[in-house]
């Protein structure tokens, strides 16, 4: 904490100095830094050293050039971690008793060998063996033992994605922290034909009517696509299915717990996360939509996929080979994202 203490004061002596002086300090420590980094490639840092670079990033916007002892990643990760263990904090409450394990055992069995009984039927038999547990208790228990998984019924779904790909489009939210711990709600409308994202936009308040708002502006009339695939999120109400009645489109919704039956859009979640918010903290809404359209422009026009035989959603042109003669190598390689493509 001392430490902490030190660097507000040298920050506030600074604020009083000639910029000449305050250049000259600053590189008599960076070369002090990197001596000490090569003897010492991972020192410590403790908890007020933590702190102090989480809210260096939050008032500093070139803090990632400041960095010398840690990475960029490191500090986002750190960040990650304060919004868990706020929400952690905000959301502490005493949780429900735990289901004794001779219950459980008791409900599975009885569900296994009578497949034909429900809640009711299970509850009753347990309060006549002295067991003290409640109907919606055994109701819930009951919900989480997952049916066989019948293969049939996946293959005829598969095949429907298949034979449907080009009138199919599908939708749905996933969230993102921003840097002063608020959420922001994430939705995207994705095609399955081409998996071009037919719209993309965020809120911290998502509505129905607001939901219903970003389905028009992605499937405007007349409405090139027959079914429209989405979860079950209680936020897709009933404004929004009469929404998708009414412009002639039919509303499909997945499975309780079965994101493979919706994998294409959740596969662009993943890569969403994986290329862009995993790397960034985004400051508000606006700037989440900035990033938003950078990464959709890479993502339509130069990252390619394995389900459209390595090509781009918007179909990116065969390139000639570069070659010192042919006078194309004379083109500088343009950065996209970390990845360099020769444009």
């Amino acid at each position: 904490m001392g430490s902490l203490i030190l660097a507000v004061v040298a920050y506030i002596r600074a604020l009083f100095a000639p910029r000449h002086r305050l250049a000259l300090e600053a590189a008599a420590l960076r070369q002090q830094l990197a001596v000490f980094k090569r003897k010492q490639p991972r020192p410590r840092l403790g908890r007020a050293d933590r702190l102090f670079l989480t809210l260096l990033a939050r008032v500093y916007s070139a803090w990632a050039e400041a960095l010398i002892l840690v990475k960029p990643e490191t500090v986002v990760s750190w960040q990650r971690a304060s919004f868990r263990l706020f929400w952690r904090w905000r959301s502490r409450q005493p949780g429900r008793p735990k289901v004794d394990q001779e219950i459980r055992q008791l409900i599975r069995r009885m569900k296994t060998e009578n497949p034909g009984w429900g809640a009711p039927r299970i509850h009753g038999e347990l309060v006549q063996l002295g067991f003290d547990v409640s109907e919606p208790t055994v109701s819930r228990y009951l919900q989480r033992l997952r049916r066989r998984y019948d293969e049939g019924k996946a293959k005829r779904w598969l095949a429907f994605l298949n034979n449907h790909r080009e009138v199919i489009a599908a939708f749905d939210f996933f969230t993102v922290p921003t840097l002063n711990f608020r959420t922001l709600y994430c939705f995207f409308v994705i095609e399955h034909g081409r998996r071009r994202i037919l719209h993309f936009n965020c809120t911290e308040h998502p509505t129905g009517n607001w939901i219903v708002q970003q389905l028009r502006e992605a499937l405007p009339l007349p409405c090139p696509y027959r079914y429209a695939l989405f979860d079950r999120d209680a936020k897709f109400g009933n404004e929004v299915i009469g929404f998708l009645k009414a412009s002639g489109t039919k509303s499909i919704r997945t499975s309780l717990r079965s994101p493979w039956q919706n994998g294409i859009a959740e596969r662009w979640v993943g890569s969403a996360r994986h290329e862009l918010v995993d790397h960034v903290i985004p400051l508000n809404e606006q700037h989440l939509r900035r990033l938003g359209r950078e990464y959709l422009a890479y993502y339509h026009e130069d990252r390619t996929h394995i389900g459209l035989e390595k090509t781009t959603p918007a179909g990116r042109l065969i390139q000639r080979r570069l070659t010192a003669d042919s006078g194309i190598g004379q083109k500088r390689p343009e950065p996209r994202y970390g990845v360099t493509y020769p444009r």
